[in-house]
């Protein structure tokens, strides 16, 4: 099993999807596109496709110009009914590559938050994991539209659009179930200015609320990052 993944941003690991590929002993074919790696030109040669967050929104092509082919990947993989995982900024990348429309700057989403599943989602082969709901991580503002032919899977409090599915396999997951409490920790410190400037606090209230949300979040995560590898 062969796996692309596309890193969009400084800091942001594969995380627990990394420890279920790793589980699977998959190969892990990263391009770091922030960093000018180049990206194929379609899917021949992977198995699957992983687009992971970022601080940018997708439809930054002025500073971000490899997002369109992130986008284009994430259709092509699909058109090849090969499984595509994007998270939070990957979802969203994911969204644009299906014709669906980003909407940017909503109110922030951030910290540990329940995730529920709708009755599609309680069937899905992935998010059927969450059970009847879940608090993982989350970190955003922007969101999108559901994609015309998807299936919608996951809703929070503040975003509707948290996960969907189009065809077999190709997955938007809005929300970080990536980030266990040792990544959301290293994220404390890789981006604490951009934290204190929108959340103060989150440095006191962080020890308690990883606490009492963090299990429940470290296993849900797993779970799912187990499920979707076994659908590539």
């Amino acid at each position: 099993m062969r796996i692309l993944v596309v890193e969009n941003f400084r800091a942001t690991p594969l995380g627990q999807v990394g420890v279920a590929l790793a589980e699977a002993a998959a190969t892990v074919d990263l391009r770091r596109v922030h960093l000018g790696e180049p990206l194929p030109d379609g899917p021949d040669g992977h198995d699957g496709l992983v687009i992971l967050g970022g601080g940018q929104s997708a439809l930054d092509d002025a500073e971000c110009p490899w997002l369109p082919a992130v986008a284009r990947l994430a259709r092509d993989f699909g058109r090849a009914d090969k499984a595509v995982l994007g998270i939070c900024l990957g979802a969203q990348l994911v969204a644009r590559g299906h014709g669906a429309d980003n909407i940017l700057g909503r109110p922030l989403e951030f910290g540990w938050h329940a995730v529920r599943p709708t009755g599609e989602g309680r069937n899905d082969p992935v998010i059927a994991a969450l059970g009847d709901g879940a608090p993982l991580f989350h970190w955003h503002t922007d969101t999108f539209t559901l994609p015309p032919g998807a299936t919608h899977l996951g809703t929070s409090a503040m975003t509707a659009q948290q996960a969907f599915r189009i065809g077999r396999a190709v997955y938007g997951i809005q929300f970080h179930f990536e980030a266990d409490r040792p990544l959301v920790e290293f994220w404390n410190g890789a981006f604490a200015d951009e934290i204190a400037a929108h959340d103060p606090d989150w440095p006191e209230r962080h020890p308690e609320e990883a606490a009492r949300n963090g299990p429940a979040a470290d296993a849900a995560g797993l779970a799912l990052a187990r499920a979707w590898v076994k659908v590539v």
